[in-house]
């Protein structure tokens, strides 16, 4: 079972909405919580978290730009020091970062 599926728009080809060298140690420290957080382990009772690296989200602002699925939860600005923030309230918790999001497109509205 998957929990949640977080796609970061982090090695941007164009760097239109940041700075790629913030995207990726955006991801660099998303691999790593993800890990510290056991988040991938088969056996967590609320499913796996499933991690993917985008060239690009198409948002092209407030980047690093953070989706989290099924959530539908956009976050805008993601450094490394929010990424486990995060991870811990919004992923691991159920509580989103709400100072950070800069969309809401929830699954049930496509």
């Amino acid at each position: 079972m998957i929990s949640h599926h977080l796609l970061l728009c982090a090695t941007p080809a164009k760097a239109k909405c940041c700075d790629p060298s913030v995207g990726a140690a955006s991801w660099e420290a998303l691999k790593s919580g993800v890990r510290a957080l056991d988040l991938e382990n088969p056996q967590r009772r609320e499913g796996i978290v499933l991690r993917s690296k985008a060239d690009c989200l198409r948002v092209c602002e407030q980047g690093p730009v953070l989706l989290i699925w099924p959530d539908g939860i956009w976050y805008g600005g993601v450094t490394p020091e929010r990424v486990q923030q995060i991870l811990e309230r919004h992923v691991v918790r159920g509580e989103p970062c709400h100072d950070w999001i800069i969309r809401r497109t929830p699954l049930h509205s496509l």
